[in-house]
């Protein structure tokens, strides 16, 4: 019997709206709307821990910059390294598309070290909380993708599968064909993560094992990309024909170094939960006194 439900014609416009020189897209909306609910999490984390939440407005800074010159720098020498390195200068132009989620990944990972160096907090405590934001951040990003009807999967005849009309480049006999919407099954994966993550967080809190949360979530992620690739369409021509693509290959060390992480999450004989500033009444003590000062 024949689904009643044969595909999904998704033909939404990238653009919200255009006023001029300016473009206010889908994706850039949902790319910012991550840091700024991302924010709001992380806030309330750190407030349970009795860490000053003034110190979310720092690494959001850090974060922002890690994941956009990590994104854009590893699509750049992951999937087209011998364009960029002979046009140096396009790769200032992130306006014209091109970012990469394992560059992100490397760019978050320098981001978190250079603000836990800098103000004293633990690393793997860090990271044990900036990537439940990260699985809201991912979620949103994928969403984004698919407002662009981009990195989508092969044909299929899958009842909830999508026609992306607007796509020209991968027409079969000159027409779109009903494909694997990928980017929900990854958004939805990293809901699947935030919640699991949350949820661990707050069962365990200033007591969750160093490095449990982010070495599961790294295992995790990269184990569901290696395995959703294969419904992908190839994102550069130099795939074609390779067992695994760039995406696989690149996931396949975060994984180990996930599993490393994991195996060792608590036992730091000298530092099993990490650390951070408990500073959340002192820094509220000190505003209060200064209100009273100039009230004065």
């Amino acid at each position: 019997m024949t689904s009643l439900l044969a595909y999904i014609t998704w033909d939404v416009a990238p653009e919200i709206v255009k006023i001029g020189p300016l473009t206010l897209r889908w994706y850039g909306l949902l790319f910012m709307s991550g840091f700024v609910l991302g924010s709001f999490v992380l806030s309330h984390i750190y407030r349970s821990e009795r860490v000053s939440p003034q110190w979310v407005d720092v690494i959001t800074i850090y974060m922002l910059v890690g994941t956009i010159v990590g994104a854009r720098l590893g699509h750049c020498l992951f999937y087209d390294p011998g364009y960029y390195l002979t046009h140096p200068l396009d790769i200032l132009k992130i306006w014209e598309g091109g970012l990469a989620s394992h560059g992100a990944t490397l760019g978050i990972l320098l981001a978190v070290w250079l603000f836990s160096r800098n103000n004293k907090f633990d690393y793997l405590w860090t990271l044990d909380r900036i990537v439940i934001v990260v699985a809201l951040g991912g979620a949103l990003i994928r969403l984004g993708n698919l407002f662009n009807s981009e990195i989508f999967g092969h044909e299929t005849t899958v009842p909830w599968a999508f026609k992306f009309v607007r796509d020209t480049e991968h027409l079969v006999n000159g027409v779109a064909v009903p494909r694997h919407p990928t980017q929900i099954y990854e958004s939805l994966f990293c809901v699947f993560l935030l919640v699991l993550l949350y949820l661990m967080w707050n069962r365990t809190k200033e007591k969750t094992p160093r490095g449990q949360l982010f070495g599961l979530f790294v295992v995790l992620l990269f184990t569901f990309r290696f395995l959703v690739e294969f419904l992908k369409e190839d994102q550069s021509d130099f795939e074609s024909g390779m067992v695994l693509n760039m995406g696989q290959i690149l996931s396949i060390p975060l994984i180990f170094m996930g599993l490393w992480v994991l195996l060792r999450a608590g036992k730091w004989p000298s530092n099993p939960f990490g650390f951070a500033p408990r500073d959340l009444e002192a820094r509220a003590a000190a505003e209060q006194a200064q209100k009273m000062v100039k009230s004065k």
